[in-house]
């Protein structure tokens, strides 16, 4: 018989949590399936203009170098122990199946981490210095409800433009109605973000034991997201 683990959501910062004027998903949700030592954030952004229209502040271009001064900094431990948070359902995470943050970290040390847009620039800039996975979906091209649970044997995804799959089988993932569409390792290419993107879904996963650090992160993030001038809600997990 499974132990039923529960992952730990993370409440937002007092004074952080906005409303979107208008918004027809204030009441949105993710729910979470069992999974060992799993601390789970999420929000949801609204862009004031088309994605493309959006600037990527000067802070957070900078943020996209490894040597940046920066809110967290990259400990190898948080490497590892983001490994390990996803091995329990038989998933590798090694070679090209490492989690996200260590792509960005040999993409920088590659000097080939350039900007992209504000969403992704941000989310990019988090995840290189705080090591935690991040998943960002644009919520015009995902549908409610969303979960998180580890893929299935059959389960994979197109990941980028050139038609590249990832397969998912005992690896953490974000489901839309659909099929999984976000995972720490490699986003869905069916829901990225586009020149016309108005509103994402970011969502932020660490080991229990980082919990604080996941904290921390979300609140760089908001707080960097906010400065293009969108508005960001923190989304209900559990």
């Amino acid at each position: 018989m499974r132990e039923k683990w529960r992952a730990r959501k993370i409440a937002p910062a007092p004074g952080r949590r906005r409303e979107l004027s208008g918004s027809p998903l204030l009441a949105m949700t993710i729910s979470v399936a069992p999974y060992p030592g799993l601390a789970v954030a999420a929000f949801r952004t609204a862009f004031p203009r088309d994605l493309a229209e959006v600037e990527t502040s000067p802070g957070v271009l900078a943020a996209l170098a490894l040597d940046a001064d920066a809110p967290l900094s990259r400990e190898d431990e948080v490497r590892m122990a983001v490994r390990d948070l996803l091995r329990p359902f038989g998933y590798k995470p090694t070679g090209r199946g490492k989690p996200s943050p260590e792509y960005l970290v040999k993409a920088a040390e590659g000097g080939f981490l350039g900007p992209i847009n504000a969403a992704v620039d941000c989310c990019n800039a988090v995840s290189l210095h705080s090591g935690l996975p991040i998943s960002v979906v644009d919520l015009g091209l995902a549908s409610a409800p969303f979960r998180i649970a580890p893929g299935g044997p059959e389960d994979a995804y197109v990941f980028n433009a050139s038609g590249h799959e990832i397969k998912l089988d005992g690896l953490l993932c974000l489901w839309d109605a659909e099929s999984p569409c976000a995972n720490p390792v490699r986003d869905s290419q069916r829901t990225k973000t586009h020149d016309a993107t108005r509103e994402t879904l970011s969502v932020l996963y660490a080991p229990e034991a980082y919990a604080a650090r996941l904290a921390e992160a979300v609140a760089w993030y908001r707080r960097e997201i906010e400065e293009t001038g969108a508005e960001t809600e923190m989304v209900e997990v559990g």
